[in-house]
């Protein structure tokens, strides 16, 4: 019995007594007694009712991978090899990783419900509430070097953004990982991050894995813990389905890694600028312990953001530094 079995059980909306949670499950009442207490710990909300049972307390989709491979398109589908949905695990970026190693990965997708070791850019801890989220990983080979995939995280970035555009939400893209939509409280937080994490030859064949880690539908208490504004999917598309989401992002996603060797960022550019949360605005560039002042402009076709400090214009790489938005 795993922690999705046991809400998949309960998301029906019906009472369920910890002997009947035993009998669907083949367990004691004892051990459905312990991942109920486990549910709660992972913040899970549940009610229950003495003589009736217990339910959760607002129904929870748990992700579907034959539901997500069928709502591909062939187009799509052709471009995928494998696609993996996990309960938990400590990365999915190394789950990819490891599937290198083993001589697979190429074209294979990882989804998985939390991760208890996700990392974001500058190996930042990224922590997520269990099934609220879309944390996905996905592999690819590379023929060509390294410089020929400049700029393919900000073409991440696009994707995503248009899939949210097409659903109505209005997000914009911050330089160079993350993508921001206003939240509730009117301020633009960040929704998402992305990592993509290259090993190989720097001249000649190289293994990508992309991660992307989405805010979906964040509970306020869990807001409360983090110390930067966050938003969610949810804000401005409150009926989305995580596994809706899944497909329309690797509906973008498969064939963009398919095409990047040849189109390259410059053919990105464009939509990333029309969607720049900062230009033109101050910004803060930080560069280790240190903030430097400056006005963002836009990003060139290898995807490098261009400052202007004082009269100075000056290109930054994504690897060295980050910009964060003044208030």
């Amino acid at each position: 019995m795993t922690i999705g079995d046991l809400i998949r059980l309960l998301s029906d909306g019906e009472f369920h007594s910890g002997e009947q949670l035993g009998e669907r499950l083949g367990v004691s009442r004892a051990a459905v007694w312990k991942q109920l207490r486990k549910l709660e710990a992972l913040g899970i909300a549940m009610e229950a009712v003495k003589g009736q049972g217990y339910r959760l307390a607002e129904p929870m989709e748990l992700l579907d991978g034959g539901e997500i491979v069928a709502g591909l398109s062939r187009v799509a589908r052709q471009h995928l090899t494998r696609l993996f949905v996990e309960e938990t695990l400590p990365s999915s970026n190394g789950f990819i990783r490891e599937r290198f190693e083993q001589g697979a990965g190429h074209g294979e997708v990882c989804l998985v419900e939390q991760q208890s070791e996700g990392r974001g850019r500058r190996g930042r801890a990224w922590t997520t509430p269990w099934g609220r989220t879309l944390m996905l990983s996905l592999g690819w080979r590379f023929e060509s070097g390294v410089a020929a995939l400049e700029g393919l995280s900000l073409a991440i970035g696009v994707v995503l953004a248009k899939v949210l555009e097409s659903r109505g939400a209005r997000p914009r893209l911050k330089w160079p990982n993350d993508v921001l939509l206003e939240s509730p409280q009117g301020e633009l937080g960040k929704l998402a991050g992305i990592l993509v994490e290259i090993s190989g030859d720097a001249a000649g064949p190289c293994e990508v894995v992309v991660g992307m880690g989405i805010n979906v539908d964040l509970p306020a208490d869990f807001r409360a813990g983090i110390d930067q504004p966050v938003a969610a999917v949810r804000d401005q598309v409150p009926d989305i389905s995580r596994n809706a989401l899944a497909v329309e992002l690797l509906e973008g996603l498969l064939p963009l890694m398919a095409s990047f060797e040849q189109q390259g960022f410059a053919a990105w550019q464009g939509e990333w600028n029309a969607r720049h949360a900062f230009v033109g605005q101050e910004v803060d560039i930080l560069r280790g312990g240190e903030r430097e002042p400056a006005i963002a402009e836009g990003v060139d076709e290898a995807g490098n953001l261009w400052v202007l400090q004082g009269q100075q214009r000056r290109r930054l790489a994504g690897g060295e530094v980050s910009v964060r938005g003044r208030p």
